[in-house]
């Protein structure tokens, strides 16, 4: 009998409670290892039920603490020990209200000033860096880029930002990361051969970092049947992985191992691996060596050499359902064959190379 999403989330709690008997304890950890997504749910809510367990202890202590300090007659201790205060001081017990009104304006008017200004997202990331490329702060010829894309298919300037995407069909859809495409007006794709097609955006998910555009240029003839899958189920660490993106204008492979289940800060929605990441690979595909795609690189580590960050298959799987289908002028039917199961590497790469794509943002 199929369990509902209620009793599964009570077993959980029972788990971790530490109320199961010992057979109900050993079904429950063998259950784990045999089902990825079960083990990811548990996981999940065992990192829910931490965080709502830190807040109630938060908001008791505040509560212990405001009933000694009720106990407590403030203003007779202050009476017997203090001095008068100076004459600034009862100025500011005075006319306080009115200072205060003062400030949190000022404050509201900086706040609004800092937000504009994009400051605390510049905040945010001072642990990790999302890897979009500035391509007009590379110091490269124009020239010598514009050899690379035929005039016919795309602008001769290189953009002003740039990242990795890939083929989520052979009809022209493409998956990248939302920072990628962020405030773009205007977006291009580039291809291994260096042909450039414009291209549109038809969903964006900004909770998972996600975004999914559709070639939309004439010039684009299809693509051949895509050589790989989508892992459905949770890697484990230690697997051995690679990526290919575009750090610069060709493309670059590099390979590594998953480090934890787990991104920065405990994040259930990426991987951490160990692989050498730079700006521009956001938006490339990572896969295990039976070329399965288990993610798509997002970001690393500021302070830790080789510690990047992808955003686990399972949620670009969640956010293609969530496209509305009114939204796309094609049918996207993701593949179920892979073909680079058994192949070398340097194969594999081969077989990738025209389904891997610069993004480019103007």
């Amino acid at each position: 009998m199929m369990k509902s999403e209620i009793d599964i989330i009570n077993q959980i709690d029972a788990y971790l409670r530490g109320e199961l008997s010992d057979s109900e304890l050993a079904d429950f950890e063998q259950k784990r290892l045999n089902d990825a997504a079960f083990d990811l749910k548990v996981v999940e809510h065992s990192n829910l039920v931490s965080h709502l367990s830190e807040y109630s202890e938060i908001i008791k202590l505040k509560s212990d603490m405001n009933i000694i300090h009720e106990s407590l007659d403030i203003y007779a201790l202050k009476n017997e020990v203090a001095p008068e205060a100076p004459i600034y001081i009862r100025l500011w017990k005075k006319y306080r209200i009115n200072t205060a009104i003062a400030a949190t304006v000022a404050l509201i008017a900086v706040s609004g000033t800092l937000l504009s200004t994009g400051f605390f997202s510049k905040s945010i990331s001072t642990n990790v860096s999302l890897l979009r490329r500035e391509i007009n702060s590379i110091k490269k010829s124009q020239n010598d880029l514009i050899k690379n894309i035929k005039p016919s298919k795309g602008p001769s300037n290189p953009g002003e930002f740039g990242g990795t995407g890939f083929a989520l069909s052979s009809n022209g859809y493409v998956v990248t990361n939302y920072h990628v495409i962020k405030g773009a007006d205007s977006l291009y794709v580039q291809n291994s051969e260096g042909e450039a097609f414009k291209a549109k955006m038809i969903y964006i998910d900004p909770a998972y970092d996600l975004a999914v555009l559709q070639i939309v240029d004439p010039a684009f003839e299809g693509l051949a049947a895509l050589p790989y899958t989508f892992k459905k189920s949770a890697s484990d660490v230690g697997e051995d992985v690679f990526t290919i993106g575009f750090p610069r204008d060709d493309q670059v492979y590099g390979k590594g191992y998953v480090s934890s289940k787990n991104g920065f800060a405990g994040d259930t929605v990426a991987y951490q691996v160990s692989i050498p990441v730079n700006p521009g690979n956001s938006g490339g595909p990572l896969l295990d060596n039976r070329g399965n795609v288990i993610g798509i690189i997002n970001g690393k580590q500021t302070q830790v050499d080789g510690a990047a960050f992808a955003i686990k298959s399972t949620y670009i799987l969640k956010s293609i359902d969530a496209i509305p289908q009114d939204s796309l002028d094609e049918k996207l039917v993701l593949s179920k064959k892979n073909s680079l199961s058994g192949l070398s590497r340097k194969d594999q790469f081969k077989k990738l190379e025209p389904f891997i794509y610069m993004v480019k943002v103007y």
